[in-house]
């Protein structure tokens, strides 16, 4: 029988009011210049086209989802058991930029968004798993690294 431990962390990676204000008034522009240049039915068609691709990018974009439920640590698509976890690490800025980028492995499984500056990453111990660790952006480290906490013998561990 599946002991259920329910969800420690749950959040969804949202694209930020900033990007839906940039894209609104983008889709204005593109109005604009629709309307002086085409008929109107077919300026306010093309301007509900371009509006209805954005708002679907942006949805889609932000639908990710970080969980950890049920022993099962989730980062959008992928989900791997907690107990092939270990070490998980709240990054700062400084730190997630470094880890994405100049220190990255390319056989990391990552999961980031440009608009969220901090992420953790944690081991995986999995020896048949070829990712030797997940990074994943977070609005909130310090709560996920105290979601996946019992997979660490050092529990909570931040770097600036």
């Amino acid at each position: 029988m599946k002991t259920s431990t329910g969800v420690l962390h749950d959040e969804r990676l949202f694209v930020p009011l900033r990007w839906w204000v940039q894209g609104t008034m983008f889709v204005a522009t593109v109005w604009l210049a629709f309307i002086v240049a085409l008929p109107s039915g077919v300026a306010w068609a093309a301007t509900g086209a371009v509006l209805a691709v954005m708002v679907g990018l942006f949805l889609g974009y932000g639908a990710a989802r970080v969980r950890v439920e049920d022993g099962t640590f989730h980062a959008g698509r992928a989900q791997i058991p907690v107990a092939l976890l270990a070490d998980p690490v709240a990054l700062e800025k400084e730190e997630t930029r470094l880890v994405a980028g100049r220190d990255a492995d390319a056989r990391a499984y990552l999961l980031l968004r440009p608009y969220l500056k901090r992420a953790v990453c944690v081991r995986v111990t999995d020896p048949a798993d070829p990712a030797p660790y997940w990074l994943v952006s977070t609005r909130r480290p310090r709560e996920l690294v105290r979601a996946l906490g019992p997979v660490g013998a050092g529990g909570e561990t931040t770097r600036a």
